[in-house]
């Protein structure tokens, strides 16, 4: 299976709006501009103005005044208005690509990101990248025009005064630089604890009814308060350093504002200056003081935005399996076809190792062993979640790898262990946004042995489920989710551990509806009990990732020690619970 690369980065959403983003930044330059314009025009009111007592002349450069803060107004509103629009933008389709890589991703790309790191760089990361984009927009051009533009003018009134500041400005932007550098490695950090905690939070959530059950509530607090305590101390560390940049710019700035009233006053004294130098002086140091404020605040958001910017580029950058390998087919009795398949998900101890059996059409194949001797991996290679390290998996003779996606998975109909209901309705929730009539939904209900509790609720099967299907019980949601799997009437059905929510009786009018309605179709059923495969036409006793024996329920009996230990012990239990009505949890 061929994987292809995303070459589509950060950037690539960037470069489309930069024709726009040049303008926002032509509106920002000319409010700026105006802004700058206030002082220059105070002080020429002062020296020039005032003295002269010319107060037609002061209402004249007033009104001038009031038409440059009114320009300043109009263009920063729209400005912002435009940025707001292209940064929201931008954060749009970002997300709307970073959703659609994620569920396109392979199995093992999501096993190496892991779900809550997924979760995390499309929600919290695409909030910092917006807030980073915003600010930029906002304050990235008008605040270096400020303070470039403030030390061009305060050169054109005093050079000397002047001097003072140029000094200082190198000083403030190497400081600045060096922290925001140590600032996207400390904040990199901190997201990485986050997804550590957005994972046992998920946890958690998942499990707290075992967990209240085995009064473990303290132990998890504990954990959780590891972990909370981890994240604030990364954080306390990132807040620190990128909290020095705002007190080492006031330092040098106030130090220089001390510098121009004590030098400005000695000039103005010795006639080198007229005092409505100082006052403007003073005005625009003000606003170099502010615009490096807000520089400030820019590279706080860039070092947050620019990491995030990163583990964004990183899901963006990961291989896609869209593509299928060249035609691979040879002639083969089976409709499924292991042909010495050996995989592992971690490419070190093999999950499963030389695997070989052969399936008819319509038959089943029952697979049965402990927690984790490789059931679902079987399940997971014929799904094609994951690929082979060897060996071929074929349906009709024809390999996976080189089947669409597609065209693959319109074969099957599937009842997993990690299987979801939607809150929605129970109609829905089996249709699933399929081409699925109501008499095949219906058909499948009665088969799934659904169809008697659904029509007991007071609004059939428009009944909203809650989320995560709470309003049912386990078997009702086994049961509803076999439906869903049977209702395309699928070439395939696969079941995965989906009826160990079902009493003894139910599982077995359940098997004996399979049989009957859906013979074509051909069946792997992944169990625990012997009950549930004993039928089978195939049954596969896994052990460690090993075959531990192959054959019918018969056979097994007789050849294998592992099936007959569980086969006795099991079937000893159902027939006392069959005799005593069939019902048993």
């Amino acid at each position: 299976m061929k994987k292809t690369v995303s070459t589509k980065s950060f950037g690539g959403y960037v470069k489309p709006q930069l024709l726009i983003m040049a303008g926002i930044m032509v509106i920002k330059f000319a409010g700026t501009f105006a802004e700058l314009l206030l002082p220059s025009l105070l002080t020429h009111m002062v020296d020039d103005v005032a003295p002269r007592k010319a107060v037609g002349e002061m209402f004249i450069y007033g009104g001038v005044m009031l038409v440059c803060a009114v320009i300043a107004l109009v263009c920063n509103v729209a400005a912002n208005r435009s940025a707001s629009k292209v940064a929201s933008g931008i954060t749009r389709q970002l997300r709307h690509d970073v959703y659609k890589k994620t569920i396109s991703l392979s199995c093992e790309e999501t096993d190496r990101f892991t779900v809550p790191t997924l979760i995390s760089r499309l929600t919290s990361d695409t909030y910092n990248v917006h807030n980073m984009l915003l600010m930029v927009q906002r304050i990235g051009v008008r605040a270096p025009i400020l303070a470039i533009g403030g030390v061009i003018m305060t050169a054109t009134l005093d050079p000397v005064l002047t001097l003072v500041l140029v000094t200082l400005m190198p000083i403030v932007f190497i400081s600045v630089f060096i922290i925001s550098r140590i600032g996207i490695r400390l904040h990199t950090t901190v997201q990485k604890n986050s997804d550590n905690m957005v994972s046992m939070l998920r946890e958690h959530m998942e499990g707290v009814r075992v967990i209240k059950a085995l009064s473990k509530t303290e132990y998890e607090k504990k954990r959780f308060n590891e972990i909370n305590s981890g994240i604030y101390r990364s954080e306390r560390k990132a807040g620190m350093i990128t909290g020095l940049s705002g007190p080492v710019l006031n330092l040098c700035l106030n130090i220089g504002l001390v510098a121009v009233i004590v030098i400005g006053a000695q000039r103005v004294s010795d006639n080198l200056m007229k005092p409505g130098v100082i006052i403007s002086f003073l005005s625009y140091f003000t606003i170099i003081l502010h615009s490096m404020m807000m520089i400030n605040r820019i590279f706080i958001n860039l070092t947050k935005g620019l990491a995030s910017a990163h583990r964004i580029n990183e899901v963006l950058a990961a291989p896609d399996e869209t593509e299928c390998d060249e035609e691979d087919i040879k002639d083969s009795d089976y409709h499924i076809s292991f042909e010495n398949v050996t995989f592992s998900y971690l490419k070190a101890k093999s999950n499963i190792e030389n695997m070989t059996f052969g399936l008819k059409k319509g038959q089943t194949l029952g697979i049965i062993g402990a927690t984790g001797s490789g059931k679902t991996t079987i399940v997971s290679l014929l799904l094609r979640f994951y690929r082979a390290d060897s060996g071929a998996v074929r349906i009709n003779g024809r390999n996976l790898n080189s089947i669409p996606r597609a065209e693959l998975y319109s074969k099957f109909g599937s009842a997993l262990q990690t299987d979801f209901l939607m809150s929605d309705t129970i109609y829905e929730n089996i249709r699933f946004e399929r081409e699925v009539s109501e008499e095949l939904i219906h058909d499948a209900a009665v088969c799934a042995m659904a169809d008697g509790f659904i029509r007991e609720k007071s609004d059939g099967y428009n009944h909203l489920l809650n989320v995560k299907a709470a309003n049912l019980s386990g078997g009702q949601k086994q049961r509803l989710l076999i439906t869903r799997a049977l209702a395309a009437e699928p070439e395939i059905l696969i079941m995965d551990d989906s009826c160990g929510g079902l009493d003894y009786k139910t599982d077995s009018l359940l098997r004996q509806n399979l049989r009957e309605r859906y013979s074509e179709c051909t069946k792997v059923i992944v169990a625990q009990r012997i009950s549930t495969v004993r039928q089978s036409d195939l049954i596969i006793v896994m052990e460690d990732g090993q075959v531990a024996g192959m054959g019918t329920h018969d056979e097994l009996m007789a050849s294998c020690d592992i099936y007959r230990e569980t086969a006795n012990a099991q079937m000893e239990i159902e027939e006392k619970v069959m005799s005593e009505g069939g019902i048993a949890q």
